[in-house]
Parts: structure tokens; sequence; C-alpha cells
């Protein structure tokens, strides 16, 4: 397999999982409306996708693994586009300093990959996406062991992954309950369906969206471009020979870069950093490459000149005129660490926004059960927090593992909070105090996130049967603390029933956070409702502008 062979692969394994995510969506035993593990697992490899198309005849499958592992650790969205980017991470590591790989190479690639995820995972499940990779990697040991040729491996590794698919109904009780193999582990396998068109018929799948991705994989020529797709007028290209004095991680620089631009590239090994972005500022560009070494075999290219030489050419032929559009701004660079703690936290809604920014959150990223932000997202908060440590907060648990991701990458240090609700997060806030060090605050803003009582009130996206309940498309569900607690038909008797359930003897406060869908009087007169029932209850009822949820509930 050489280096445009992988490219295309993964290409074509991106687009056929994008052309099947709804099937991939549905399989979601959780009947709660959610961000679902295809679309999750399309936009994380998608984003790799995008990276690749820039790849003009690549020199190495090293340097196509690493643009892969590096795209999709950034563009990670949901535990399963973590798992996802963790196992090509691993496969990185194991296609490292290879112009080609053999079929023995593929088999330890993909045994590298399965033991990054695992090691990731804090409690790894078997009967899920970690389970179909560990099988895939097990075939194709046991095919390039016997001498298999590479397809004949990869073949292997498919059928393993199916087998193993099909397996995990047996593993998982929700999942043979409810009568569907994993989602992740589908998911995977489509991808896996994707490469092998490639490597066993030259064909690349392309999008049945309309976004089709070229077969060749090239960058696309900046002057044929439409002027008003060109964000950033420059594209730089360098090479850096690296100081091995210099002790500092090329991560570093592509996220530096990606402040100040897009269609960033940065691949490396242990003499030389590639770079490509495009941007407004080429001196800052060259400036923070320089702290990494000596830069060769600069080029940079006006690409709106380029455009406008092209138009010009063409309006001399068909005789119009088009006026010019004007350059945006560049993005700023990362904020100065001038204060000593920061806060970053994810939510949906103008009013949890606003609630979170009273709170003294410095930003706030859109996102949430419906919309899961990527690394990336999560990242560039960060770096626009002007604190030396930013405390995170995902609220939410399909999140963390993304937030997670960030920690590396960032210039500054990050602690990631283990928020699973708006309501932790909230209270973690409200129990951060600045005469503590950062890993105090951490244990204790930890703690009492941990002690609230979360509710959350919402609908049931499809038929289930889950956790011993028989759940109907459309009915209000309850859930405590993030678990199903009861199905209800009626909305102010669910609130009112949830919250009796959430208040404990040595419970005061109730806060009712209130979605897009509710009005205020009609939230007026649940914690009328709820007041009546729990008249000791000290309620506070708030507009949070959230989707999904028609109420959220606090109680501590």
């Amino acid at each position: 397999m050489n280096a445009s062979m992988l490219r295309d692969a993964v290409i074509s394994g991106a687009n056929n999982i994008l052309n099947q995510k709804q099937s991939v969506d549905m399989l979601n035993v959780f009947p709660v409306p959610d961000g679902d593990t295809g679309t999750n697992m399309s936009m994380t490899i998608g984003a790799a996708a995008r990276e690749l198309q820039m790849l003009q005849n690549p020199e190495s499958v090293a340097r196509v693994a690493d643009v892969t592992a590096s795209a999709l650790l950034r563009g990670a969205r949901g535990n399963s586009g973590v798992i996802l980017s963790l196992l090509f991470r691993g496969i990185a590591k194991g296609l490292k300093g290879l112009t080609e790989a053999g079929p023995k190479d593929l088999a330890l690639a993909l045994g590298m990959g399965v033991e990054a995820a695992y090691k990731a995972v804090m409690k790894p499940t078997e009967g899920t996406i970690l389970t179909v990779a560990k099988v895939a990697a097990m075939e194709a040991a046991t095919a390039s062991g016997a001498g298999k040729d590479l397809l004949e491996t990869f073949e292997a590794a498919l059928a393993g992954a199916k087998t193993a698919l099909a397996n995990t109904p047996e593993l998982l009780p929700v999942l043979k309950k409810a009568g569907v193999v994993d989602a992740g582990g589908q998911g995977l396998v489509v991808i896996l369906e994707g490469m092998l068109s490639v490597l066993k018929d030259g064909k690349l799948i392309q999008s049945a969206a309309g976004q089709e991705t070229a077969a060749s994989g090239g960058p696309v020529n900046a002057a044929g471009a439409a002027e008003e797709d060109i964000q950033f007028t420059y594209c730089n290209e360098y090479l850096v020979k690296r100081d091995k004095s210099i002790d500092k991680d090329p991560l570093l620089l592509r996220a530096y870069l990606e402040t100040i631009g897009d269609c960033v590239v940065v691949v490396d090994d242990d003499d030389i950093i590639k770079v490509h972005v495009h941007s407004n500022e080429p001196n800052k560009v060259l400036a923070e490459g320089l702290t990494y070494g000596q830069l060769i075999n600069i080029k940079i290219e006006n690409m709106r000149d380029q455009h406008e030489r092209a138009r010009h050419d063409a309006e001399q032929h068909m005789g119009e005129e088009k006026p010019p559009e004007e350059i945006p701004a560049a993005p700023a660079a990362p904020a100065p660490q001038e204060n000593d703690f920061g806060f970053v936290a994810v939510a949906a809604g103008e009013g949890l926004h606003a609630l979170f920014a009273d709170l003294g959150v410095d930003h706030m990223v859109n996102g949430g059960q419906t919309m899961n932000p990527s690394t990336d997202d999560i990242l560039a908060a960060i770096e626009q927090t002007p604190a030396k440590t930013v405390f995170v907060l995902p609220n939410n648990k399909n999140i963390i593992m993304a937030a997670e991701q960030a920690v590396h990458l960032a210039t500054r240090r990050v602690i990631v909070l283990q928020t699973r609700t708006i309501p932790m997060g909230i209270s973690a806030m409200l129990h951060f105090d600045p005469d503590l060090d950062p890993d105090q605050n951490a244990v204790e803003m930890s703690k009492a996130a941990d002690a609230v009582g979360s509710g959350q009130i919402t609908y049931a996206a499809r038929d289930s049967e889950y956790d011993g309940y028989k759940i109907k498309q459309g009915e209000i569900l309850a859930l405590a603390n993030g678990k199903v607690s009861f199905v209800e038909q009626e909305l102010t008797k669910a609130v009112v029933r949830l919250t009796k359930e959430l208040f404990r003897k040595d419970s005061s406060f109730v806060t009712l956070i209130y979605g897009e869908d509710v009005s205020e009087e009609e939230a007026a007169q649940v914690e009328a409702a709820i007041a009546a029932k729990i008249p000791e209850a000290e309620i506070t009822t708030v507009p949070g502008g959230q989707p999904v949820y028609y109420y959220i509930i606090s109680v501590e």
C-alpha cells in the first residue's frame, strides 16, 4: 500500500460513513435525542478527509497517517469520534517511518491503534467499537502471519470486524433487548468497507450528499476558488529543519496556526516539520516556525491576487465586471496568560450562556446533547481564555473525552472537570475559590458537582425498550442523574414528580431551568406546582433557552 492508496482509502471511508450516518444513528438504543454516533464519527473522519485532499503526491504512508491522526484528534466529536481518533493515532505510530506498508505493517498498525484506544478509555466496555476494532486487528495479525498479502490481510480484518459486530448483542444485553448491534462498531465497519473499495477495486466512494471529494487528493487551485470563499489571503508553505536543542511539540505549532488561519497541515518526523496554512499574517506564520528551527523551502502565494488575475482574464472575455470583496480580519492569536484562573463551559441556549457568564465563565462553547462540539472547538475557547490554568466544564458525558483531548494541545494548563450535566457545571462554578490552588479547586469543584441532583425532562426520539421501560416516540421522559426514571404523558406532572424524587431530607434549593419550547408563563405554573408539593424548597426559575430539554432541574 503506497501513500496515495492510503490517502484515498481514508477519504473513501469518510464518504462511506457520511452516506450511511443516518442508518448508524438509528442503532442508538438510548431513546433521548442525542449527539448520534454516525453523525459524530462522520464529522470526525470528515475533518481528516478535508486535509488529505490537500496532499498532492504524498511521499509516504507515514505522512498520510500523521495528517489523518492529527486531523481526527482535533476534529473528534463525541465518545465514538474520540475513540476513532485514538485508533488512527495508534495506526500512525505503527506506520511511522514507512514509505509503503505491507501486510505485517498493516497488522502491527491496527494492533497499536487498538492498544491506544483501550489505554485511553478509563473503563473499556466490551461489545462496543473497541471490541470490533480488537477483533479486526487480531484477524489481520493472523492473516499476515499466515503469509497473506495486504489486500487479503485487510479483508480478514474487515471480516473479523463484521463477526465481532454481529456478536455485540451477546456482550451487551441492552443491545440484545433492543435487537440492534453496537452503533460505534457499525460505524467502524462502514469506514473499513469504504477503505476496502480503494484497496481492492481502486474505486473511491463518493459522497451521495453532493460533497464529493477529489480522487486525486490534491489541493484545490487557489486561483480557481470563488473569492468569497477566500477568507485568508496568503498560502504559506515551508519546512522547518528541527533544532534538536529545542524541545517543543509540533502540535503546539499547529494549535497556534489554527488561531490565525485555516487549512492547517503540520506533519513532522525527527528532523523536519512540514507546514501549510492559509493566513492573513504570513509574518506570524514564519515567526512561529522559527521557534522550532531553521526555515527552508519557503513559499508564500497571494491567493486573492491569483484569483483577481484569473477573474480579470475571464471578465475581459465575458465583458463583465464584478466588485472586489473585502478581506476579512484574521482571527486573534492566543490570549495572554494574564490571570491565574479561567473557565470554559459547554452549553446550548442563550439563557444558559448568560448564566454561566454570570458565574465567571470566560468563554462558552455552543453545544450539548444534540450537537457535540469538537476537540478543536473546545481548544479554540481555551486558547482565547486569558489564564494560566483553564478549567473546562463539558456538562455532558458525551463531550468529556473530546475535552480531554485538548489538554495536550493547549498552550496553558487545562483541567477538565467531569461535569456530566448542566447542574453539575453550575454547582462546580459556585464552589470555585480563588484562594485555593488549581488542584485544590479541582477537588472541591468536583465534590460539589457530584453532590448535586440533576434532573432532565425531554421527549423520546424513537420507540424503544430501554432499562425496563417500553417507550413510545414522543412520550415525556424524566431522567434522574442521567438515567431514565419514568415515562409520563403530561409535562407539568413529570416535572413535579421528578423534582420530588430528587429532593432529599437535606435538600434546600431547587433551580428550574426552562428550555426554548417553554414559555415564561408555563414555567411559572410549573414552579407553583412544585412549591405546592414541596413547600420547604427554595425555588429559582431561570430561562435557559436550551433545545431538546423542556426543563433542567438542579436540587441541592
